[in-house]
């Protein structure tokens, strides 16, 4: 549907005037109101979204079109629908709390690091609103720049080779993508479209391709089993907003690529593959949960995590039913609000006490007891325990395996048993733990600016986990109309590929 108002060109390029404004200023006090300001009315500008969606159809929304490069049939063009609009909303909720996070714990460059955050936010947007091939591949590598700055320069004693290993991973992926983008642009008449090049039924051999390409590149930013080694380093050495921003938006871009693109534009080639991703999925389960088990880092141990919880989503999506891919998307928002929320947690331990190490943070609930309550209920929404939000999305991902094949669901079903069991280990030595610190000095418990920062997140922990359904009815339409999509298309074999048909 058309829009006639420019609401997401707006949400959009917010930021980046911002970061203009940013760029213009010297004294670092408003230089972080300012970019805090910004952040804040760009939220503000996008509430619309919420309150004008209409969730009764799953066309794109807000649609704004402007011919770009017209030689090449190039389009400025954006949109929302139900997989779409509740990402958007969560990145400009988490960006603000990235700029208070910072307040005081960044004292360098402060003018350039506001800069890459704001310039961050409009890729990361525009990565969710692109309906041109062309748009949304730009958005995509301008975000690869910034967030390599906000490791390789606020970073820990690492961050060098935390962000070239970043660096190098997400533009091998990028590569692949840009490949998929050139070959579909040949063979769906010449345009970058998105919309347009879901509609040709594309040949055996060109889905197997497209989707492999598409498929690494999408698989690396999850990041899947075996591409994630890159994530742990790049959370442990970026500072707490990069950590935050890496966990809460950026790992959702590979799993929206999946639902954006694999499944829509190749089904059949997804139908093919589907049993090696949903192998990979169950793999990345157990491994992250494992590993998180093994951890004395407090940044490692959810970075782990988040490999594990990542690995339900690509299940939920991979099973192609309706409960599965509803509870993918939801427990999309659910991390990032979760794991958002506990390394906010860890960075404000860590700028009392400097340090990650679970044994040298034992004992501090004695001190801290707000801390300690806002941990304790951010880990319990991270194992999926009833009453929080990531109780339902578990439970739908969990339903639509049932329905795919009662023996993925039991091999999935331990994760969420260790989930809770890495979990509690940590709350348990956090808590109850002995006082191993030699510097016996009291500890501060949350100021008002750590709890501002907190609290939105609480607040729809609980909102999600009781009510989660206005944000499912965002999505049940245009879930509902992607699983006709997949269901409809015919499974490829092998013999097809590699016979040329």
């Amino acid at each position: 549907m058309e829009y006639t108002g420019n609401l997401l060109s707006w949400i959009i390029f917010l930021p980046l005037v911002g970061a203009v404004l940013v760029a213009l200023l010297r004294d670092e006090r408003w230089i972080r109101l300012v970019a805090l300001g910004i952040t804040v009315a760009d939220f503000i500008v996008s509430l619309p979204l919420w309150t004008r969606f209409d969730t009764t159809t799953h066309a794109m929304q807000f649609v704004e079109r402007v011919p770009w490069i017209n030689a090449f049939n190039i389009n400025y063009a954006v949109g929302v629908d139900g997989i779409s609009v509740l990402l958007i909303l969560l990145t400009t909720l988490v960006t603000p709390m990235c700029i208070l996070c910072s307040w005081r714990v960044i004292q360098s460059r402060v003018k350039e690091y506001m800069i890459v955050i704001l310039v961050l936010e409009t890729a990361m947007i525009g990565v969710f609103c692109a309906l041109d091939f062309v748009l949304f591949y730009v958005f995509w590598e301008t975000m690869l720049i910034p967030m390599y700055l906000i490791i390789g320069v606020w970073g820990g004693h690492r961050r060098i080779y935390a962000a070239f290993k970043f660096f190098l991973y997400t533009l091998a992926g990028s590569l692949l993508l840009l490949v998929a983008i050139l070959v579909l642009y040949f063979l769906g008449g010449q345009t970058f479209d998105i919309q347009t090049l879901m509609k040709p039924t594309y040949s055996s051999t060109a889905q197997f391709w497209v989707f492999l390409a598409f498929f690494v590149a999408f698989a690396i930013k999850v990041p899947m089993f075996p591409f994630h080694t890159w994530l742990p380093d790049a959370h442990v050495e970026a500072p707490t907003a990069g950590s935050v921003i890496l966990a809460s938006v950026l790992l959702k871009m590979g799993t929206y690529g999946f639902l954006r693109f694999c499944l829509p534009m190749v089904p059949e080639a997804t139908i093919m593959f589907s049993p090696m991703v949903i192998g990979l999925s169950l793999v990345a389960i157990l491994y992250g949960s494992y590993m998180a088990l093994a951890q004395t880092d407090l940044k490692k141990l959810v970075a782990y995590s988040s490999v594990g919880h990542m690995g339900f989503i690509t299940l939920g999506i991979f099973v192609f039913n309706a409960h599965g891919i509803q509870g993918a998307i939801l427990q999309m928002i659910n991390h990032g609000i979760t794991t958002a929320a506990l390394f906010l947690c860890v960075g404000m331990i860590y700028d009392r006490t400097h340090s990650r190490l679970i044994s040298v943070n034992s004992g501090v609930g004695q001190q801290m007891p707000i801390y300690v309550t806002m941990l304790a209920i951010f880990s319990f929404s991270s194992f999926g325990i009833p009453g929080t939000n990531g109780f339902i999305g578990e439970l739908l991902i969990l339903v639509g395996a049932v329905e795919y094949n009662i023996i993925i669901a039991a091999i999935a079903l331990p994760g969420v048993l260790l989930a809770a069991a890495y979990m509690l280990w940590m709350l348990q030595r956090i808590v109850w733990g002995e006082h191993t610190r030699e510097n016996k000095l009291p500890l501060a418990d949350l100021n008002m600016c750590e709890l501002s920062t907190l609290m939105p997140l609480l607040i729809l922990v609980f909102w999600i986990g009781f009510y989660p359904k206005p944000f499912l009815g965002f999505m049940e339409v245009s879930v509902d109309h992607l699983v006709t999509q997949v269901q409809t298309a015919q499974p490829m074999k092998l013999s097809q590929v590699f016979g040329g048909s």
